[in-house]
């Protein structure tokens, strides 16, 4: 007998289906991957696992846990099960975790709830859970509250409250998704680590995921099962035309081509940019330029820079040194303060473009609104014709002109914002993580669509990525970036083919390959980035790197050339 048998799971809102009829089977110790793209039921199932639907869900169907039956169970039913026999670990741990109460709090309360431990052995059970996902000092930190840790600590503590009660099954939904891809790989070594003879439903997009981590595979697509089956034979010999175009839509940082380098005149150069918070310094005297065509990567970890180097390049945040020179001319001050024509060439997609478009507005307003500003002598009819063919160029068609924010889908709300930057004509687009919340497919329409204008209009771009896939996949050149200082720069061919700086190896093996034959390799980095108010002395990477000696500890190493890389390390080649 299953541990979990889901027959016919359907469930719908009103008039619309989300989940239709889906079977799923589970046994125990065994691990399963759930995949498929943003609407496709995932989570939707895993709720209904948990009982934790919204009220207007009607769910049919039958979910069997251990031979009892939990779908329409009642509250004190699913409650005796919830935590103690069946654990899950959320997206957000800022979401689930009350902000309110310190960690060590939250997680004794499961225990004690399921009387697993009495009051005076439960502090000690705590304790020795967030040691044992590898937090720091973990008497420290079940004393804190949510919010002074960073999202990778956040996610152990999830993981921690998910397993100190040792469940028969664990469901994961999407738990690296918003993790650095250094701290994903130490989250997943830690589930594999941990979890025993735990079963595990881990819900993701990221086929990588899947093909290291799970025995099995199921495909969602739009409700619907489509594929299921051992993962190795799921990647092998794909049966389904969905699972088919996702795994060609996910990129690979182990193979496949890279763009050939781009040889020409430069448009922009930043020299030796300092950009201080404070009482921190945040980028550290980079110093890089982009040419006519070209698109550069800057990668790295949070809190590497990227963000405050580009937007201080762009006047959104003051730069405390160093200059910018675009086009011959040099741009000074705050973005306010530059020519019109200035900020008309420089155009700028953030990450989250529900936060980025205002959600009062239609999208042809949107789209428009920089026509208004920079070219006020065009007609109403002719800014429609623009704004509409721009939208047609990003994949979007005239039905989208009248539909606001909330009624797009993230991937359509992404081509929304990029359409509002190119529709100007701007000569350099900043991409900062603007394919990083897409699904597969999506991500790779939108890559084409940037590929697509860069080749007709020559526009130069700098994409900020933490996945590194992608970048080989689009970059020209790529920047890596580590506490504010910028540590290996080379043509993505050479990059990729023989990276020179230990981090730089580090951030390539930590990427997961969509290749269940293919072996996950262990998280090549322990804990996080340190804390740049207070920086490491030497090089800044050294209490992190495997191969750091007491040169490393007193001395900075300077960016110098080996081969044909720039890089800042003592040694380059070990």
């Amino acid at each position: 007998m299953s541990l979990l048998d889901v027959q016919g799971l359907t469930i719908r809102y009103g008039d619309e289906t989300v989940v239709d009829g889906v079977n799923l089977f589970i046994d125990r110790g065994e691990s399963v991957g759930l995949v498929g793209e943003s609407g496709s039921g995932k989570s939707q199932s895993a709720l209904a696992i948990l009982g934790l639907l919204p009220r207007q869900a009607v769910a049919s169907g039958s979910i069997e846990f251990d031979g009892q039956q939990i779908l329409g169970a009642s509250d004190s039913v699913l409650n005796a099960l919830r935590a103690r026999r069946i654990g899950i670990v959320f997206q957000d741990p800022m979401q689930a975790l009350n902000p309110y109460l310190r960690i060590g709090a939250q997680l004794r309360q499961i225990p004690l709830t399921h009387k697993l431990r009495d009051k005076a052995e439960v502090d000690a059970r705590v304790v020795e859970m967030l040691a044992s996902v590898g937090l720091p000092d973990p008497q420290r930190q079940f004393r804190a509250y949510p919010h002074e840790l960073s999202g990778g600590m956040r996610q152990r503590v999830m993981l921690a409250s998910a397993l100190i009660a040792e469940p028969d099954l664990l469901i994961a939904d999407e738990p690296t998704t918003a993790l650095d891809v250094t701290v994903q790989a130490q989250i997943l070594d830690l589930l594999e680590d941990m979890r025993d003879n735990t079963a595990l439903l881990l819900i993701t997009h990221d086929l990588g995921i899947v093909a290291g981590h799970c025995e099995h595979t199921i495909v969602l697509d739009r409700g619907r099962l489509v594929e299921q089956g051992p993962t190795t034979s799921v990647f092998a010999a794909p049966s389904h035309a969905h699972t088919r175009a996702l795994l060609a839509a996910a990129p690979r940082v182990d193979r496949g081509d890279v763009p050939e380098a781009v040889t020409g005149s430069t448009i922009l150069s930043v020299g030796d940019a300092v950009v201080d918070y404070r009482d921190l310094q945040a980028v550290s005297k980079v110093s890089f330029s982009v040419k006519i065509g070209e698109t550069v990567a800057v990668v790295g970890e949070s809190g590497s820079g990227k963000s405050s180097l580009v937007r201080a390049m762009l006047g959104l945040v003051p730069m405390a040194s160093g200059r910018v020179v675009y086009a011959g001319s040099t741009l000074e001050g705050p973005v306010e303060d530059r020519a019109q024509s200035q900020r008309r060439d420089l155009q700028l997609v953030f990450q989250d473009p529900v936060s980025a478009l205002n959600p009062q507005m239609r999208v042809q307003t949107l789209v428009g609104e920089p026509l208004l500003v920079h070219e006020p002598q065009l007609s109403a009819a002719a800014r429609a014709e623009r704004v509409a063919a721009m939208l047609e160029r990003v994949g979007l068609s005239r039905k989208f002109l009248r539909r606001f924010p909330h009624e797009l889908s993230g991937g359509q709300a992404q081509r929304v914002a990029i359409a509002r930057a190119l529709i100007l004509g701007p000569r350099v687009l900043v991409c900062d993580e603007a394919v990083a919340a897409l699904d597969g497919s999506v991500r790779k329409q939108v890559l084409n669509v940037l590929r697509d204008v860069q080749a007709d209009t020559g526009l130069s771009i700098i994409f900020i990525s933490h996945d590194l896939a992608v970048v080989r996949s689009i970059s020209h050149r790529v920047l890596v970036m580590y506490l504010g200082r910028l540590v290996e720069m080379a043509d993505s061919e050479t990059l990729f083919a023989a990276p020179k700086h230990p981090y730089t190896r580090a951030l390539l093996d930590s990427v997961p390959v969509p290749d269940p034959v293919a072996m996950p390799k262990r998280a090549p980095l322990r804990g996080e980035v340190p804390s740049p108010v207070n920086p490491p002395s030497g090089c800044v990477f050294h209490p992190r790197c495997a191969k750091a000696d007491a040169r490393c500890g007193s001395k900075a190493p300077a960016l110098r050339d080996v081969e044909r890389t720039r890089v800042a390390c003592h040694y380059p080649n070990a």
